[in-house]
């Protein structure tokens, strides 16, 4: 192996949504076809691609340790967890660069569709080697890419296919009974009626004023957004925890959040929940922004020009 100042590897990255026997197979197979002193499996905390996940990240970077810790030359990193935040690959690499000379990033074939959109796309591919982990049937177009090889993988499975069919014959048996108990909590509710399950817990719990906002037909990043007031600072983190707590229990936990004792915020995708003191919600007013948000909306619906 080349003698570097710092140690070469790899990195694989992805939601791991349940991880499963092909991403095993791509983590086996590139530590013994690459010349690396290390490969660093990192999930993410959401892909910046998607609004949601099936499982929290805590929950899907234990099962990367569960899967990869015993496997020789091979690291699971929690930065992008630990960021919590959707975090671009470009900033991923460059972190793990401080330590490690990366040379190597691990994508599925399916990505190189979406690869140029890519944050600092540019700059990655004149900094790295593409590995690609090819699946069955796949017709690829590398013509973008500076360099790259290709990883044969012989397991023809996506994580979106095991969500939506539920069969666990590719989840290794280690994660089986976690990722089965994921699975059948994960919400088959309406929206609305998701909303009034978050009512309910917020009402609970002695929240007041509790309003919501349907955003459907607005031009906004979630599609209802619900205010409550707390009682005073501490109320407002308590309420914080016990919403967080009971969602993730229905299987509707957040993707990000930002808890302050004077405004807690909670983004479950589709839904915003702000959690605030009283002085906080007379002061940002935001129902009279959501308010005049729809009703802009209606007028320009109703605007035959």
């Amino acid at each position: 192996m080349v003698n570097h100042s710092k140690p070469t590897v790899a990195v694989f990255g992805g939601s791991f949504d349940p991880p499963h026997k092909g991403h095993q197979q791509i983590v086996e197979k590139a530590t013994e076809a690459l010349e690396i002193d290390k490969l660093l499996v990192v999930p993410a905390y959401l892909n910046p691609f998607k609004t949601s996940t099936l499982a929290d990240a805590s929950l899907r970077l234990s099962w990367c340790h569960a899967l990869f810790d015993d496997i020789h030359k091979v690291e699971v990193q929690a930065y992008e967890v630990d960021e919590g935040k959707s975090t671009p690959t470009c900033q991923s690499i460059k972190y793990f660069n401080q330590t490690y000379r990366v040379k190597y990033l691990i994508i599925g074939s399916d990505t190189l569709s979406t690869l140029t959109q890519w944050q600092e796309f540019e700059w990655l591919n004149e900094q790295i080697i593409w590995v690609i982990a090819t699946r069955r049937d796949c017709d690829l177009d590398t013509t973008m890419l500076r360099e790259w090889i290709f990883l044969p993988v012989e397991v023809s499975i996506s994580s979106t296919q095991i969500r939506e069919t539920k069969d666990l014959h590719f989840i290794d048996k280690r994660i089986q009974d976690s990722v089965k108990h994921t699975l059948k909590r994960q919400h088959t509710m309406t929206i609305d009626e998701r909303i009034t399950n978050i009512v309910k817990l917020l009402d609970e719990k002695k929240a007041e004023e509790i309003e919501v906002f349907n955003l459907d037909e607005a031009d906004y990043i979630a599609k209802r957004v619900v205010i409550a007031n707390s009682l005073n600072g501490k109320h407002t983190l308590a309420l914080f925890d016990y919403l967080k707590k009971e969602l993730r229990v229905q299987g509707d936990g957040m993707i990000a959040s930002d808890a302050t004792d004077d405004w807690s915020v909670a983004d479950l995708g589709d839904i915003l929940i702000h959690i605030m003191v009283p002085e906080y919600r007379q002061r940002y007013s935001l129902e009279v922004f959501l308010s005049e948000l729809v009703e802009a909306q209606k007028k320009k619906d109703n605007d035959p020009a």
